[in-house]
């Protein structure tokens, strides 16, 4: 997971406001360790964890905001309405979505797809595209 962490923080450089990151992956695979990574890269010393319950966590100390949200509980489009995730993605922050393909339309044209696979011995493979 080490490798994910690093290669997120380097990836991180090329992070500009109002990009918006969708990953998906199996669980286990290291999404939420990819967004430590990015939160990292971005400068913010914050302790980063899955929002599986909480659905969003907001990191707002490093060189932009990051809205960090999981879809993997949400059953309906009206349950992200509630959260205001369209109202995020005007924000001049980074907008990073776990589980991003439960609700893919919700997500714009601008959008970053990269996809976290598990290989052999703690191995993982990130592709971009959705």
């Amino acid at each position: 997971m080490e490798e994910t962490i690093a290669f997120a923080r380097e990836w991180a450089a090329e992070l500009r406001p109002n990009d918006i990151v969708a990953l998906s992956g199996d669980l286990g695979t290291g999404k939420t360790h990819f967004v430590k990574g990015l939160v990292a890269g971005c400068g913010s010393d914050e302790s980063v964890t899955s929002p599986t319950f909480t659905l969003l966590h907001e990191y707002r100390d490093g060189r932009m905001p990051i809205f960090h949200f999981d879809f993997y509980r949400i059953e309906r489009r009206e349950e992200l309405e509630r959260l205001g995730f369209e109202d995020y993605l005007q924000e001049s922050g980074v907008v990073v979505v776990e589980w991003a393909d439960r609700f893919p339309d919700l997500l714009p044209d601008r959008t970053r797809w990269l996809r976290i696979a598990a290989g052999n011995n703690n191995e993982r493979f990130i592709s971009e595209g959705e």
